[in-house]
């Protein structure tokens, strides 16, 4: 295994469409350090499928398109030995958190994504990009309270 440490970017909890915009580089931060696991038939992709905005905010690496959902099962698994929760997310993308001994939540997420431009296809390139969130992640996952009742009429 090899230790990885992520910078915390600029950006929020971001999901596909809003880091697609995204392009600030990562702000100085505490690293998150996440051990991501070395897989067969995964290997590191410096240029984020040549997508220059997740590079900023990412690390990323490169499988197929046959391979992505084995690796992704492997990468959870690792993750939840190391005391992360895969707390949410939608179709390609997954948020984990783990709880900070001082209070709160550290979070970063683990986004599936292939080339538009390419023929889908098992031998076809798929990616997946690891980035941190910033803050406390479970802060911003608080429910807010419950309204009151409306008041009885008399």
């Amino acid at each position: 295994m090899r230790t990885l440490f992520l910078i915390a970017s600029a950006a929020a909890l971001f999901a596909a469409p809003a880091l697609a915009q995204t392009a600030a580089p990562a702000a100085a931060s505490t690293p998150l350090q996440i051990e991501i696991p070395e897989l067969d038939r995964v290997t590191a992709d410096p240029t984020c499928g040549g997508k220059a905005y997740l590079v900023q905010q990412a690390t990323c690496v490169t499988t197929t398109q046959t391979n992505i959902g084995p690796a992704v099962d492997a990468y959870s698994a690792a993750f939840s030995q190391q005391g992360w929760l895969a707390a949410g997310g939608r179709e390609n993308l997954v948020v984990y958190v783990k709880r900070r001994a001082t209070g709160g939540c550290d979070g970063f997420q683990m986004m599936a994504f292939a080339d538009d431009a390419q023929t889908e296809g098992p031998d076809a390139p798929a990616w997946l990009a690891f980035a941190p969130i910033p803050g406390d992640v479970c802060a911003s996952m608080t429910s807010p309270a419950p309204a009151a009742p409306p008041a009885a009429n008399p």
